[in-house]
């Protein structure tokens, strides 16, 4: 499986929250799953962390790669199709994780509820 995690669900990981699921904890660490952040995600945590909204790692990047998870660039296809998806959700960040979720074929690990209007394969609900 090939898993892209929304933001949130990347913070729970990194403060091993309780507020994520042990089976979606096993699904994150599964050695046979591929794990993706997305830029889109990188870029959120940068803009919060910048306006003292977030405390994350400085050396966040250095954090993912001990993780064994795979940054996601954004393409000119994931930007086009973001810009096209229906208006089910306005988070410009969301929408960038639901436009490479379907262009990749991969699945979301969110707990957004809004994320389930979207024609994506979603794990979390």
């Amino acid at each position: 499986m090939e898993l892209l995690l929304d933001t949130h669900v990347l913070l729970w990981w990194l403060a091993d929250d309780g507020r994520l699921p042990a089976g979606t904890r096993s699904a994150i660490a599964d050695p046979g799953h591929r794990v993706l952040v997305s830029a889109a995600s990188i870029w959120e945590i940068s803009i919060k962390r910048a306006t003292g909204k977030l405390r994350t790692p400085a050396n966040l990047l250095a954090v993912l790669e001990e993780c064994a998870f795979e940054t996601l660039p954004i393409t000119a296809a994931h930007a086009e199709l973001a810009g096209a998806l229906p208006r089910h959700h306005d988070d410009p960040f969301d929408r960038m994780l639901v436009a490479q979720a379907t262009i990749e074929g991969l699945t979301i690990v969110t707990f957004d509820e809004r994320m389930s209007a979207y024609r994506v394969s979603l794990l979390g609900h």
